[in-house]
Order: C-alpha cells, then structure tokens, then sequence
C-alpha cells in the first residue's frame, strides 16, 4: 500500500469523516474504493472504444445513391 495526502476543504472533510463512520470504515478505505471504482470504469471505457474504433466502417448507400428521407427511416404504418 503506498500513503497519499490529499487536500479537502473543511465541508468535505467532515462529510467524509461522518460517512464514514456511518460505513464503519476510514476515509482512506473510501477514498481508495472510489478511486478504484473510476480506475475500473475508465479501462472498461477504454476497452469499449478500441473495440468500437476496430470495427470496419459500415457503407449506409451505394454511390450515387441518396441517403433515405427521416420519413421512410421511421416509417411506421402498421403501427398507426
């Protein structure tokens, strides 16, 4: 385990301090569990957009051809 000193203005710090001892834990152990739990969120995005990013372009017309109108993309006549 590696000691880090943060910096909280007085506001903070009690609330911090308040949850806790409502958590029965240290703000350390919270502070460590809420940087963790971005550490995690952040490679899980990462991996998500290099998987995105590998796949091959998908071609939406052929050339020469338009794009379709709003209308016959949502087009919904059974439904009405």
């Amino acid at each position: 385990m590696k000691n880090v000193t943060i910096t909280l203005d007085e506001q903070t710090a009690a609330w911090v301090r308040v949850h806790a001892a409502r958590q029965n834990t240290s703000v350390s152990r919270i502070v460590g569990d809420m940087l963790r739990a971005r550490m995690h969120e952040a490679r899980e995005y990462d991996q998500a957009m290099r998987r995105f990013l590998a796949k091959k372009p998908v071609v939406l017309s052929k050339s020469g051809e338009g794009y379709p109108s709003r209308e016959a993309r949502h087009d919904r006549a059974g439904l009405r």
